[in-house]
């Protein structure tokens, strides 16, 4: 489509220039102008991040990236030396300046130190395009912005600006490319991570595509943010089998700490950043993502199978469990995971008397380093309490593929 825009530019000028005669002396300059203007903002579109940076990065840590110039092998005039593409780190206010401006401000100063932040924009005959390719990258420091109120350092959205100047062929211009990544927290530690994952989700899942750097709300639908849990959940541990309505409601009552609601209530709600993020869960030393970012790594490097193969109820609460299991034999067991631990998962079984009475018995969550030392499959083997997984399927019929051989 760059193709054909710029075809139809070069006619209409071939056109204008032709018809010079009768434009007149006052007519010609501003349709020249106009011409100019209108090349300059296709080359300016055409010039794209085609491999982002990480969204999380962490200083002192190697990354890759690479911008395209769609127009390039097309338009730019053969020079002796190569175009230079830069690389710079900015901070939310001046990538907001740069998109006001419709990037015609060039950027007056780095908001962190870069290496190795240019890189030859190089033409490929072979397949026709026009690319930088940062490979060897690394973020030596940051600085930081003044931040408003209780916003946290994760909560701090930057991002990687590239830019370079050119000559087209086309005109005797030489035009300014500047191009943004997607927004970008910096840590300087792992333990934050978490957080600035947090960040990056819900900047992603749910800005507007159209937006001024980087403006997102602070309050979503809860079904939204039912259909972002499951996406992410998906991608993470990498299975077809998503969330369900039950797992939904769950989290609905542990995000929103109301336990007298129905389903079709938390329907109508509106969930804030800071539920997902900033408030610690009643009773807990942890955010609901912080512990929903737990179960996702627990399930990812442990559990995969076993969610798949549906074993896991997994998102229900101990109240709920008491009330599913009290009717059922003893050694009726389920899995849930943990409410109490980060990234565990625990098994609930019933135990009933001699005088029928029923007992529900939490066996203390295994984390992800319990169950690389022993795997969940076998340790179901192992516990001879445990008989049928809820509703009635005998242990070895439901966990029998998952064994090792000893």
């Amino acid at each position: 489509r760059c193709e054909n825009l710029v075809e139809v530019y070069s006619q209409l000028q071939q056109q204008v220039m032709a018809a010079s005669t009768e434009l007149g002396p006052e007519l010609l300059p501003r349709l020249l102008e106009r011409f100019n203007e209108m090349l300059s903002s296709l080359v300016k579109s055409s010039f794209l991040v085609e491999k982002q940076p990480p969204q999380v990065l962490k200083t002192q840590t190697k990354f890759q990236a690479s911008v395209r110039f769609l127009l390039g092998p097309r338009l730019l005039k053969a020079v002796a030396k190569p175009y230079m593409v830069r690389a710079d780190m900015v901070t939310e206010k001046q990538a907001r300046e740069l998109e006001l401006s419709n990037y015609s401000n060039t950027l007056s100063e780095s908001t962190g130190e870069i290496v190795h932040n240019t890189v030859a924009l190089e033409t490929n005959p072979t397949s026709g395009t026009c690319c930088a390719n940062f490979k060897n990258v690394l973020l030596k420091k940051i600085k930081r912005c003044e931040r408003k109120g209780s916003e946290s350092v994760t909560e701090e959205k930057c991002a990687v600006l590239f830019s370079t100047n050119v000559a087209l062929t086309l005109s005797n211009v030489s035009i300014h490319l500047q191009v943004l990544s997607l927004p970008i927290v910096v840590i300087v530690h792992g333990n934050q991570d978490n957080n600035a994952k947090a960040t990056v989700l819900w900047d992603n899942a749910f800005s507007d595509i159209e937006r001024v750097p980087f403006v997102v709300a602070e309050r979503v639908p809860w079904d939204k943010m039912c259909d972002t849990l499951n996406l992410k959940f998906m991608a993470e541990v990498q299975t077809t089998k998503g969330l369900l309505k039950e797992h939904y409601f769950f989290l609905a009552q542990k995000i929103f700490n109301d336990h007298s609601a129905s389903p079709e209530d938390f329907q109508s709600r509106h969930v804030s950043w800071a539920q997902f993020n900033k408030e610690i869960l009643p009773g807990r030393g942890f955010t609901f993502w912080q512990w929903f970012d737990g179960v996702l790594d627990l399930t990812k490097r442990c559990l995969k199978s076993y969610w798949s193969d549906r074993l896991i109820m997994g998102f229900i609460s101990k109240q709920y469990v008491c009330k599913l299991l009290s009717m059922e034999p003893d050694g009726t067991f389920l899995l849930r995971f943990s409410d109490s631990e980060i990234g565990g998962v625990t098994i609930a079984y019933v135990i009933r008397g001699k005088d029928g009475s029923s007992q529900v018995e939490n066996i203390q969550p295994f984390s992800a380093k319990d169950l690389s030392i022993r795997s969940l499959g076998d340790r179901i083997r192992d516990l001879g309490q445990l008989r049928n997984l809820y509703p009635n399927i005998p242990k070895d019929q439901a966990f029998g593929s998952h064994y090792n051989s000893e």
